[in-house]
């Protein structure tokens, strides 16, 4: 039998993991709490620990783990910046992810917040609860003929094209790695990333976490952005600089920000923090402005991605126990 724990644990998780195939062969042992290096020892014992976006598996962590005799990290998501590869790799200690959950979940979220801001369906929602059916405040734009501008070309960026595509909007894309085919076959062009911020009247992130993406949208990249356009933000929170963008917001340069993600959401999101003063002064600050809307980090949040994550992360598990290799393109 296979031990792992499992950190950051939610009831979803519970649920789909207890339920993958192969998951009989595996003693699963789950926390609510996260992973870091005050918490490490607790997997002492354990041949593998189960990691998500906020779990901080820093050199002191893996440390622990590999003192603990943990031979397998396993990231359940695409992103890995907040793990010490380096040091993994010297102690000894394997790491898997699972890179393609459900693209379509988090580009269809993206495309979902920014219905819901421009047309202001979350404030309708609350208006008409109360019995306010007045229209007054609420009105949006038609996404037909805007030019949206898709930065990060992977799975999801693609998928969010091609949304955008079906209604009717022109799509301009940047990536490092153009994949010419796909836009010419889809109708979308490349172009650079100034002539895309100076154009698109929306802007979608699709992006990893590096140290080359960290604040890539900071001051000088948002005041390049056309006057009155919209951000979206389902990748990761540190790709945005916050006070940049709440100037931004202030002197009313953006006309809208959608977030499912945010630079300092670690011991924020997931959480319910309804009982209790919230502490980041920004992100409250962000909270009052009528063109924001943020969700907590559940773009992947779908039946489809929660069975995905279950079933990929579990076969890594069994597959690097029998001494085979992980899944294609799981490995780090």
């Amino acid at each position: 039998m296979i031990t792992a724990a499992l950190y950051d644990a939610k009831p979803y998780d519970r649920e789909y993991f207890d339920r993958a195939l192969g998951s009989e062969r595996i003693a699963w042992q789950f926390h609510e709490f996260r992973l870091g290096a005050q918490t490490a020892a607790t997997a002492a014992g354990m041949h593998v620990v189960c990691v998500f976006v906020n779990d901080h598996v820093d050199r002191t962590c893996i440390a622990g783990l590999a003192k603990g005799g943990v031979k397998l990290i396993a990231l359940r998501c695409a992103g890995f910046n907040n793990v010490d590869l380096k040091a993994a790799q010297e102690f000894g200690i394997a790491v898997v992810r699972v890179p393609a959950y459900s693209p379509h979940a988090v580009a269809e979220h993206a495309i979902g917040l920014l219905l819901t801001l421009n047309r202001h369906i979350h404030r309708a929602y609350n208006r008409v609860r109360e019995h306010n059916f007045s229209l007054n405040g609420l009105v949006g734009f038609d996404l037909v003929g805007k030019t949206v501008g898709i930065i990060g070309t992977g799975k999801i960026g693609r998928i969010a094209a091609q949304i955008f595509r079906g209604f009717g909007c022109r799509v301009i894309a940047h990536d490092l790695i153009p994949n010419t085919d796909w836009a010419a076959q889809q109708g979308v062009e490349y172009t650079s990333l100034p002539a895309l911020l100076q154009n698109s009247d929306i802007i979608s992130l699709h992006l990893p976490l590096t140290p080359e993406t960290f604040h890539c949208f900071r001051r000088d990249t948002l005041q390049q952005m056309k006057h009155g356009a919209y951000l979206i933000n389902t990748s990761r929170g540190k790709l945005i600089d916050t006070t940049a963008l709440l100037d931004a917001l202030k002197t009313g340069h953006l006309g809208g920000v959608a977030l499912d993600v945010y630079e300092e959401e670690e011991g924020v999101f997931f959480e319910d923090h309804s009982e209790h003063l919230l502490q980041d002064d920004e992100l409250n600050l962000l909270l009052t402005f009528p063109n924001v809307l943020i969700t907590s980090h559940q773009a992947f949040l779908t039946r489809e991605a929660l069975g995905e994550i279950a079933r990929v992360t579990t076969e890594n598990i069994l597959r690097l126990d029998a001494g085979h290799s992980p899944l294609d393109g799981t490995a780090l």
